[in-house]
């Protein structure tokens, strides 16, 4: 297989399925359904981005790891590292086995989830509201990602609808340009009216008296189950 080199913008129609190793007709058929993003020059010759051949291939790596492991593969975005380590200590018990991919800044675990595509999304309760809203949005839209179910706190998701309103210092930096069209959003059922977020325990202070010291992630498994169903369904 042909590699792409850093200075290879664009590819001709030939070189793009010696890269895919697919016939012409293949590659033709890719641009026209619009997995592939290509234009003609004026000569009427085609050339398809480099860009959007990475991710094909991305694409099709991602679908033979999914076929040659019977693991769930979630994706977690976390707070802190230290935040993971409960979870990933919980999950080494369970009956359902999890490949747990980390990620500790918002951008980066985004980024990770459209590369990785993953069974589910687990965000953390410690992540700031405004913060999880980002993310619930782009994940949403993004082609890659928007049918992979969402776990989040269930705390989040009752104060969901003046989530925009609140004032976190730990926000600043990843508002986004337009908060009104976020805003707008949530009244239209951005999570509400969304069946893949799915709610789990973590700041429910009479869960916290029931736990006692129990590790609030053991009741995570039955959770990532039902996640698991939903994407199916």
């Amino acid at each position: 297989m042909k590699a792409i080199t850093p200075e290879m913008e664009y590819l001709s129609t030939r070189q793009s399925a010696k890269v895919l190793q697919v016939s012409l007709g293949t590659v033709q058929k890719m641009v026209e359904l619009g997995e592939l993003i290509a234009w003609k020059t004026r000569g009427g010759h085609r050339r398809i981005l480099a860009s959007s051949l990475d991710q094909q291939l991305a694409r099709r790596k991602r679908a033979m790891r999914q076929k040659t492991t019977q693991n769930c593969i979630a994706m977690g975005i976390f707070r802190r590292v230290e935040n993971s380590h409960e979870l990933i200590e919980s999950i080494q018990c369970w009956q359902l086995k999890v490949d747990l991919e980390v990620s500790v800044d918002s951008l980066e675990g985004l980024m990770k989830a459209v590369s990785i595509a993953p069974d589910l999304i687990f965000l953390d309760a410690l992540i700031p509201p405004v913060e999880q809203v980002h993310l619930i949005h782009y994940l949403s839209k993004n082609k890659d990602t928007q049918r992979i179910p969402i776990l989040v706190d269930e705390g989040f998701i009752r104060l969901h609808p003046g989530v925009m309103g609140l004032a976190d210092e730990n926000t600043v930096g990843v508002r986004h340009r337009y908060p009104e069209i976020l805003q707008e959003e949530l009244e239209n059922g951005l999570i509400d009216q969304n069946t893949l977020i799915i709610g789990y325990p973590a700041t429910n202070p009479e869960l916290e008296t029931a736990l006692g010291n129990k590790n609030r992630h053991e009741l995570l498994e039955p959770i990532f189950i039902q996640a698991l169903n939903r994407k199916c369904a």
